[in-house]
């Protein structure tokens, strides 16, 4: 079987594959796509479902939201549940208008195929990567069912343990903590739309309600670390989400449960997102928790940035794009770790506290509720970070980039 080649294979037609597919496409780089899964697999398989402003505006941008704006829901404020006190953070306000579209991954996913089949490009779905390694000139050689499939650059967007990642000297490891809590995790039927995110910090145990769609929601439960899903009896989940989110009156009733599991809370981020010409995005550099719901958009916000930086090489004969593409997504990734871990700290009581000292940790928690609620810059610099005010650094479509105008920096107004 005859090697075939490509210029940039890309590993993964998640959210984070599939834009950057689009983004060299349009610049007239040729990809070759390879996703382990079936297609029938990759667009019923329900993860995220909330997208930050920014995401929704590049998106746009590129002409691939048509369905998003036109399905999706735009919400613009939640609701922190703590000590019987429900307090709403009108996000959309404190944050000068940004605000998150809610719009299953799974949609998504399946918008993003669409437009790029109908674009002239082919993705080689149920044609998992075995391995990579690079040939005589470094260069990557990517083995698949298929045959050999040689690049000039091979781009890991499959996840925590793909085999882009694996083909790094040191597997892509970095810095990582484990919570000392999981999530139990349910997707249920419901008899009215979820209004507006709300999370709980209770006593026994964090809690939240995300919406999805008109008839089904998402909701968490904070349970102890290794717990098992089979500890929890549908009666049980439901009665304990009624309790800790306080639900009632016009509230969403979770009744079907339609999924279950249990979610083993974590954060990673990878020392480096780049070897030679191997590269990183999404999951497959950096690893965070739902909370925040930054998992997908900071995907998204790598492809776009790596786009930009690949097409600036390749085209554009920048030899140092890709290393500010590693730079600048590195910091973004901290960012964002920072925000999730700060909402976690909010969210949860610390482990082991004893229950005669939750009310005081409730109480300061309560506090810190009220002051981001609030106008001011503690509200306002929380509004933007949970929204994602700003822009994704990226390149204008179809354009080569200049090697002396690097792309501007939103540090400032999103964790990533």
């Amino acid at each position: 079987m005859s090697p075939r080649s490509t210029t940039v294979a890309i590993v993964g037609a998640g959210p984070a594959g599939l834009v950057l597919a689009h983004l060299l496409r349009r610049a007239g780089v040729d990809t070759a796509v390879h996703e382990r899964l079936t297609r029938a697999e990759l667009e019923r398989a329900a993860r995220a479902g909330v997208l930050e402003h920014r995401v929704v505006e590049h998106l746009r941008g590129l002409g691939l939201a048509d369905r998003l704006v036109a399905e999706g829901e735009r919400h613009g404020r939640c609701e922190i549940v703590c000590l019987g006190e429900r307090v709403t953070v009108d996000y959309g306000a404190l944050s000068g208008g940004a605000r998150h579209w809610v719009y299953p991954q799974q949609s998504l996913v399946r918008d993003l195929i669409a437009a790029y089949e109908a674009d002239g490009g082919t993705i080689a779905f149920g044609s998992p990567v075995a391995a990579v390694a690079a040939d005589g000139t470094g260069r990557p050689v990517l083995r698949t069912a298929e045959g050999e499939l040689r690049a000039e650059y091979a781009v890991g967007c499959e996840g925590a343990h793909g085999v882009v990642a694996a083909a790094f000297p040191d597997r892509a490891e970095g810095p990582a903590r484990r919570y000392p809590y999981d999530w139990l995790t349910v997707l249920a039927r419901i008899d009215r739309p979820v209004a507006a995110v709300r999370y709980a910090v209770h006593a026994d145990g964090f809690a939240g309600m995300m919406p999805r769609t008109a008839d089904v929601g998402r909701f968490y439960l904070e349970v102890p670390a290794g717990e098992r899903v089979e500890e929890w009896a549908p009666e049980r989940i439901r009665g304990e989400l009624g309790r800790r989110l306080g639900l009632g009156g016009a509230d969403p009733v979770p009744g079907e449960l339609l999924e279950t599991g249990v979610l083993r809370m974590r954060g990673r981020v990878a020392r480096r997102m780049r070897h030679g010409r191997l590269l990183l995005a999404g999951d497959a550099a950096h690893t965070v928790t739902p909370s925040g719901a930054k998992g997908l958009n900071s995907a998204v916000a790598d492809a776009a940035d790596l786009a930009g930086a690949l097409t600036a090489d390749l085209l554009g004969g920048d030899t140092g794009a890709l290393d500010g593409y590693q730079r600048r997504r590195l910091e973004a990734a901290w960012r964002t770790q920072e925000f999730s871990d700060r909402l976690l700290d909010l969210l949860h009581l610390p482990a082991g506290l004893p229950p005669e000292q939750r009310e005081f940790a409730l109480r300061l928690r309560l506090e810190r509720i009220r002051r981001i609620a609030a106008p001011g810059p503690e509200g306002a610099d929380f509004a933007r970070a949970y929204a994602g005010a700003g822009q994704l650094t990226a390149a204008p479509v179809g354009a080569v980039p200049r090697p002396a105008a690097p792309p501007p920096s939103d540090a400032a107004v999103s964790p990533g």
